[in-house]
């Protein structure tokens, strides 16, 4: 939703759907934290299972820090966009932040599919997995 909101943000500060794009961009900006609630609680019950100090753990650190960094960011789009909402406009600070908000979920996405993809987490069970916590997964299935 959040990425939504931000190409919402960019369409309609253009001046593209009119006054149609200021009102779904906070909608899904408002929809996007909602959503964010639920998936930040199940990614800190992981977070808080990892290994400290591990590359593993600081993978996990950082995309925790850059997607809290992205939903505050998206939350203060949202609180300013809330005037755009209202007269049906993308607003300057909204499409700011969005945009802002949108390159920290770039990178919190490229850390958090690090972490699937390349540390193995939530993917490999403990017992298919022949490696220390600090060096890529792979998984050692025997075919038949």
């Amino acid at each position: 939703m959040f990425t939504f909101a931000a190409a919402l943000a960019v369409i309609g500060y253009a001046g593209a759907l009119d006054s149609a794009a200021g009102k779904a961009c906070w909608l899904a900006l408002i929809g996007g934290l909602i959503v964010a609630v639920p998936t930040a609680a199940t990614g800190f019950a992981d977070w808080v299972a990892l290994s400290w100090g591990s590359q593993r753990w600081r993978a996990a650190t950082i995309h925790l820090t850059a997607m809290v960094s992205a939903v505050t960011l998206f939350a203060v789009a949202a609180w300013l966009q809330h005037a755009g909402y209202e007269r049906g406009e993308v607003t300057l600070g909204g499409l700011i932040f969005s945009v802002l908000g949108f390159a920290a979920l770039t990178v919190g996405g490229w850390f958090g599919g690090s972490v699937v993809f390349v540390h193995g987490v939530r993917v490999i069970a403990a017992d298919e997995r022949d490696i220390s916590d600090d060096t890529p997964s792979t998984s050692r299935r025997e075919t038949p």
